[in-house]
């Protein structure tokens, strides 16, 4: 082994400028392939960002407004989801697993000793909170005893903390909102910074005080399973509105009558966009590094050219084929995996330097991104490491064969 590595290391000494150049194109085409598949990571992993922890196999019923005449009805009826419909999808809908709502309320005046700040506030169920990721960074979420005693539980967030409470914590402090004193359970998470505010208590207190108990929701959000495909999703979708039909009085096939918001097909088509961007990276990548590849077949080509003599003597001594054949491959993987190293390790440090830079520019400003940790996992640098040995192989298959099929007294008699 070590008589084959000494062999390998005359030869790259005698061709150090062509060697280096060469590698070089090795090198760039891995550090390319590096670069442009964390790129795709990076670009992935901020559009994702934006979901958060909002469960992705959701689906959002907003009501709407009739877009044709049924039974009598004039169209443009505004339809109102209800407490009802609720009952419904948890009770005649077996795919469903759980179902939540809300109702948004007109932005109130909250207010906290001598302080007061305006904001939002929307009655809310306890299941929201996992559905749509909401993050607290103090106390609780509304949880199903306030939804069932009609508790004046409030979560609210970050932003009025800082304009009512200053330092103070907030938990267990009772504030009013409107004309109605509640008690603070929990800080939402948030941008602190915002200027505008929202707050969250439990939608039965939020439509007995606010709605004189009336029971409309301004949405309903729910989770799905068991659905796979397309064909499954868009049966369920005409069942669900075929049944809210039937309920409030539309014509089945009104779609302007209740929205449905599916993030689980948004998703799908954003997964169906990263799989045809990380394959054009790919191929991209491969093609820049195809150019290496042939580079270093070139000199592995000419280093046969160059040593036909020496490999006739070899024969002539009674070296067998194979042994030829793993002296040119190793060569060539060698030369191929040591510049693809080197490239593929610039490539993750300057990928490494950028998501750095990132970070600290999201620690300033902590708004939505696009572009988010453009880093390159396991798996993809064990993927770049097969095609670099698979790149070397390749790249010296074709010279090996030839010098394998020189026969001695040809290649003693060559002249170069």
């Amino acid at each position: 082994m070590n008589e084959l590595l000494l062999e390998i290391w005359t030869s790259v000494r005698r061709n150090k400028l062509r060697t280096f150049l060469t590698g070089f194109s090795v090198a760039w085409g891995i550090f390319m392939l590096v670069i442009l598949l964390g790129s795709g990571n990076g670009l992935k992993n901020g559009v994702l960002s934006n979901f958060g922890s909002y469960a992705v196999n959701s689906i959002d019923l907003y009501g709407g407004r009739t877009s044709k005449p049924w039974k009598g009805y004039e169209k443009g009826r505004h339809i109102r989801l209800n407490n009802n419909d609720i009952a419904i999808l948890r009770r005649e809908f077996p795919e469903i697993e759980e179902v939540a709502a809300a109702k948004w309320l007109s932005g109130c005046t909250a207010s906290y000793g001598r302080l007061y700040a305006q904001t939002w506030l929307k009655g809310t169920h306890p299941k929201t909170q996992r559905m749509e990721g909401i993050e607290l960074s103090a106390g609780r979420y509304i949880n199903e005893e306030d939804l069932r005693f009609y508790r004046r539980s409030i979560v609210i967030d970050e932003p009025l903390q800082r304009l009512l409470f200053k330092d103070e914590d907030p938990i267990g402090k009772q504030i009013k909102v409107g004309s109605s004193v509640f008690t603070v359970v929990g800080v939402e998470k948030g941008d602190a910074q915002r200027g505008n505010s929202s707050c969250s208590i439990p939608l039965t207190t939020a439509q007995l005080l606010y709605s004189a108990n009336d029971p409309e929701v301004s949405n309903i959000v729910f989770t799905l399973r068991g659905i796979t495909t397309n064909e499954q999703m868009k049966d369920f979708e005409q069942r669900l509105l075929r049944r809210l039909a039937a309920e409030h009085n539309f014509a089945p096939d009104d779609e302007s009558a209740v929205w449905i918001d599916n993030t689980l097909e948004r998703y799908k088509s954003m997964m169906v966009v990263f799989g045809g961007i990380n394959l054009f990276v790919w191929i991209i990548g491969m093609g820049t590094l195809l150019t290496g590849i042939v580079g270093v077949s070139n000199i592995m080509l000419v280093t046969i050219s160059e040593r036909t003599a020496e490999f006739g003597i070899r024969k002539a001594l009674g070296a067998r084929p194979s042994s030829i054949v793993r002296l040119i491959l190793t060569e060539s993987v060698m030369l191929t995996a040591a510049f693809g190293y080197m490239g593929m390790v610039l490539g993750v440090a300057v990928m490494e330097a950028v998501n750095r830079c990132l970070v600290a520019s999201q620690q300033v400003s902590d708004g939505p991104t696009v572009f988010l940790n453009p880093t390159l996992d396991i798996g993809v640098a064990a993927s770049a490491t097969l095609v670099l040995v698979l790149s070397g192989l390749i790249a010296g298959y074709i010279p090996a064969r030839r010098a394998a099929r020189l026969k001695t007294i040809d290649a003693l008699r060559y002249n170069k």
